[in-house]
């Protein structure tokens, strides 16, 4: 037999080979399967802005008379501001507590209803199917979060403006003491600085929790650091422990400053992203989220159904 015939079979087999899945397109596919399955992403923050927008539209045709009421250009501004603020606050409550929930089943839920064997026999790895998931309340959810803050607030001025023009007032005004821009750069810093970086390690903790728990995972993930800061105290006397997880859970100097913020103070002066980006703590927790990351990793390729 020529050499050439006995090449065929293995350089057929190299033409008819599957050509590999970019990771890249892998990774969107991941993503995509979680918005799928797990629908309160997106759905718990349109259900708030639909009623956010729902009370806007009853307040505003009390928007006139504060506004008259209202004595000063600083009183008008805060009148007319504090709406749109707390249209921000609230969507980005539901952010955090919508990623709790995310992260604390994440992992754990794939199996108990198995749909990890599936999901194993796919050519995706496990490194990629957790950074998938850890993805969704860093990334996904705060982008979405601003998204949506904005669509929202410019309905909400839109609507204000029909009221305030058909009863005779002025919509300049009214777009005067509205600074939606500055509202928007505001919000998208600390989307970033607080939800994505300062929060990322306790979406790892729920992420690692998630897919060590054989079942209430909610027991296990409160516990340690529970039983951490009552030691802590018992034996030091000191909290150290339970005020930097308070420091963080209130998300630090940038949740000061924007709490300074929702009191009509100029955004702009409240940005520091050079002390941010300089802060001991930001980084530690960043190498600790990490830390717990790849522990998740690990685990699920260990952990079978439940």
């Amino acid at each position: 037999m020529e050499p050439s015939t006995l090449n065929e079979p293995a350089s057929e087999a190299r033409t008819n080979a599957p050509a590999e899945i970019p990771a890249k397109r892998r990774f969107l596919w991941l993503l995509r399967r979680e918005l799928w399955e797990s629908r309160s992403i997106y759905v718990a923050p349109l259900a708030v802005a639909g009623l956010i927008v729902f009370a806007s539209l009853l307040g505003a045709f009390q928007l006139p008379e504060k506004l008259r009421e209202a004595h000063g250009l600083a009183k008008q501004q805060e009148v007319v501001a504090q709406p749109y603020f707390f249209a921000a606050l609230m969507l980005m409550a539901v952010t955090f507590i919508v990623g709790v929930f995310y992260s604390v089943d994440a992992l754990q839920t794939e199996r108990r209803d198995r749909s990890i064997l599936f999901w194993k026999s796919m050519p995706v790895s496990d490194l990629e199917t957790v950074l998938a998931k850890a993805s969704i309340p860093i990334v996904v959810l705060p982008l979405l979060t601003v998204v949506i803050a904005m669509v929202t607030q410019i309905v909400m001025l839109v609507v204000g403006s029909v009221v305030v023009a058909a009863s005779g007032g002025s919509v300049a005004a009214l777009w005067g003491h509205v600074s939606l821009p500055g509202m928007w750069l505001m919000l998208a810093y600390h989307m970033v600085t607080i939800h994505s970086l300062l929060y990322a390690p306790i979406y790892a903790w729920l992420l690692l929790v998630s897919a060590w728990a054989q079942r209430v995972p909610w027991l296990w993930a409160i516990l340690p650091p529970l039983a951490i800061s009552i030691v802590e105290r018992i034996a030091f006397g000191t909290s150290h422990f339970a005020n930097a997880l308070g420091n963080r859970m209130g998300g630090g100097t940038e949740g000061s400053d924007f709490a300074a913020t929702s009191g009509m103070m100029d955004p702009l002066m409240q940005m520091t992203p050079g002390r941010f980006a300089s802060s001991p703590a930001l980084w530690l927790g960043l190498v600790v989220a990490a830390g717990f990351l790849a522990a998740a990793v690990r685990l699920r390729r260990l952990r079978g159904p439940v």
